[in-house]
């Protein structure tokens, strides 16, 4: 399997969940699937008894624990720059050493007492190993207890990756690749906040693709959702990197959020989205199709501080300008400027009607 090849597998499984209904056994037999496609845990061997290192090396096989010798002053830096997940020891300095840094994960330890010795095993469980077994211990005992700290390995990493990939999969549209609605519902106000906390302007587009109902009928779903896959890309190309964003909202219709962004400049931008669209056809299915959206624009010239709903008030107001570009011929922008406190009385608007 080629590098990230069973992050990508453990991905496509948690998609899969996201759009079935979780059961005991949907969680017991996705847990499953994911041990089974990650590569043996990597661990590493800090042994000083040379005999005794020997011994583990020919003893643990490649198929249980991808193990690299390490000499113990290289630990501390091994762990920061190449995290390994379990280490062999029979050190109890290099446990103390590993317990009392700041890792950015915690690996397993296991001690290798020099004999089968009740005391040296709570002196390591002291130290801070989380198993311990001697070096004279049966090739069952080293298996039953490598397999244990592998498995605990394996789990640890499975739960990393599956809240990395969950996280992700509950910030991106899955189709379109950009935010999703959760994200935008969640972060909108977040930009809301910042704006006002620094008094900058902040503008708000709505846009919604023209007859896609027709489009779906016309090419199918899997039509459509070329579309509507493109149609992600085609927004983000004309938008500033790394500032500005797009959320799928649903179905046919995204927010585009444009930070600091005045009103003249938010206007150009919503101009560019426009052309970016109706300008150039989506290859679909061996086929080139025209396709137009309309667009509802907002802005706040200075965003208020402390006003809970401006966020609602935004999007009713960017709402109501992306359905007068709807109803007024579609392939055009409508534009609103609010005022400065827009909870607190009707405001004064400054509409543009943009056609082609």
């Amino acid at each position: 399997m080629t590098s990230g090849g069973h992050t990508t597998v453990i991905k496509r499984v948690l998609e899969r969940r996201v759009h079935e209904p979780a059961t005991r056994e949907d969680t017991t037999a996705t847990v499953a699937v994911m041990l089974r496609v990650l590569p043996p845990p990597h661990a590493l061997l800090v042994i000083h008894a040379e005999a005794t290192r020997e011994q583990l090396e020919l003893r643990i096989h490649k198929e249980m624990l991808d193990v690299a010798l390490c000499a113990e002053h290289e630990t501390i830096e091994w762990l920061h720059e190449e995290f390994r997940p379990l280490v062999i020891t029979d050190n109890l300095a290099l446990i103390r050493r590993i317990r009392a840094e700041h890792l950015p994960r915690e690996p397993f330890i296991l001690f290798i007492t020099p004999v089968e010795d009740p005391e040296g095993i709570e002196a390591g469980l002291r130290a801070g190993a989380d198993d311990c077994l001697s070096h004279h211990a049966s090739e069952p005992q080293l298996t039953a207890r490598l397999g244990a700290a592998r498995r605990i390995a394996e789990l640890e990493e499975v739960l990393r990756i599956a809240l990395i990939e969950n996280r992700e999969l509950s910030t991106t549209d899955e189709l379109t690749q950009v935010a999703s609605r959760r994200f935008f519902s969640k972060h909108f106000p977040r930009e809301i906040e910042r704006a006002g906390r620094y008094r900058r302007p902040l503008s708000l587009i709505l846009c919604d693709i023209d007859f896609f109902k027709h489009i779906n009928d016309t090419l199918g779903h899997a039509g459509g959702d070329a579309i509507l896959k493109q149609f992600g890309v085609r927004l983000q190309e004309c938008l500033r990197r790394g500032v500005d964003w797009v959320a799928r909202l649903g179905g046919e219709e995204f927010a585009i959020i444009l930070p600091e962004t005045a009103y003249e400049q938010a206007l150009d931008a919503a101009r560019r989205l426009r052309a970016g669209i109706a300008d150039r056809p989506f290859p679909v299915q061996n086929n080139m199709i025209e396709v137009t959206a309309s667009f509802g624009m907002c802005n706040l010239e200075q965003v208020p501080v402390g006003e809970r709903k401006t966020a609602d008030h935004m999007l009713r107001v960017a709402d109501a300008a992306l359905y007068r570009s709807k109803h007024g011929g579609r392939n055009r922008v409508t534009a609103t400027l609010m005022p400065m406190h827009p909870v607190r009385r009707t405001p004064d608007t400054l509409e543009s009607f943009l056609t082609p």
